[in-house]
């Protein structure tokens, strides 16, 4: 009996040793959660600062206000202007448009975004005053487009080169330069616009990267354009207008550019006002 009774006071004694050694000090376990939740933030801050490091080298001419880290794990918010855009850490996928939480039903795209209006889905193609625009012809020039660009926009110089081997088709460019996102993009439409062949300078710069010499006291009509932009709600470039009225933002293959404008192809004269008819 003695020698149970003994046996059972060791084990209680070597369990509540046990237990006082897995004990934890809650000092220790407060230090412990902070010195986690630190290195969490740190690993956030790192991942933020490649996002910046890689959009910088990619696109070291677009001014990036703000790059915040959003609630999708590897998606970040990028504004530039008045344009907010969603990213992914390499920086060559954006999302352009707006971010919901459909579980809270709320909106959490950045506030400056809410201000920027969206385009209308629908633009009277007879108001656009397009002796305020290069004209490009190529083959017929049957069907009709009006572009808003930016010289130093790389989706514009992409829809160039693709809109270079569109037939038949009219292109009224209309230079929209974005000055918060490209400072050096007014210059450049400047430049373009005063030069003798318009469209041939226009494609020099956006193929090959040419800059027209500049033409003192000389300027696009961009106290025109801009307004004109701003009223059809059009925050971003490129922006394209097809001669019955539809509209499409950013750039696109060949063949769906070709295919949209036969979608809806009407000739365009000139009014003798600058517009269309």
């Amino acid at each position: 009996m003695k020698s149970i009774l003994t046996n059972l006071l060791v084990l209680y004694f070597a369990s509540g040793a046990a237990l006082a050694q897995e004990a934890v000090d809650p000092q220790s376990q407060i230090d412990a959660i902070a010195k986690a939740g630190g290195a969490q933030r740190a690993a956030h801050q790192a991942e933020l600062a490649a996002v910046q490091k890689n959009l910088r080298l990619m696109y070291p001419k677009t001014r990036f206000e703000k790059i915040s880290p959003t609630p999708v794990p590897g998606i970040y918010e990028v504004v530039m202007g008045r344009n907010v855009a969603f990213v992914e850490e390499s920086g060559r996928y954006f999302i352009f448009g707006r971010l919901f939480d459909m579980e809270q039903q709320q909106d959490i795209t950045s506030e400056s975004q809410a201000a920027a209006q969206p385009a209308s889905t629908k633009v009277n193609f007879s108001i656009l005053p397009l002796d305020q625009a290069i004209k490009s012809v190529r083959g017929n020039g049957r069907r009709a487009l009006a572009v808003f660009s930016d010289p130093d926009c790389p989706y514009c110089k992409k829809l160039e080169q693709e809109l270079g081997k569109v037939e038949d088709v009219t292109i009224y460019t209309f230079l929209m330069p974005l000055d918060q996102l490209h400072p050096e993009a007014r210059a450049k439409a400047d430049a373009v616009w005063c030069s003798k062949d318009r469209s041939a300078a226009w494609s020099a710069l956006m193929l090959e990267g040419k800059v027209p010499r500049k033409v003192k006291g000389c300027g696009a009509p961009h106290n025109v354009v801009l307004p004109l932009a701003k009223k059809l709600g059009i925050n971003g470039t490129p922006f394209l207008i097809a001669s019955d009225g539809r509209t499409m933002p950013g750039a696109a293959p060949a063949a769906r550019l070709s295919a949209w404008l036969d979608a809806g192809a009407k000739p365009v004269t000139s009014n003798g006002k600058g517009g269309a008819q």
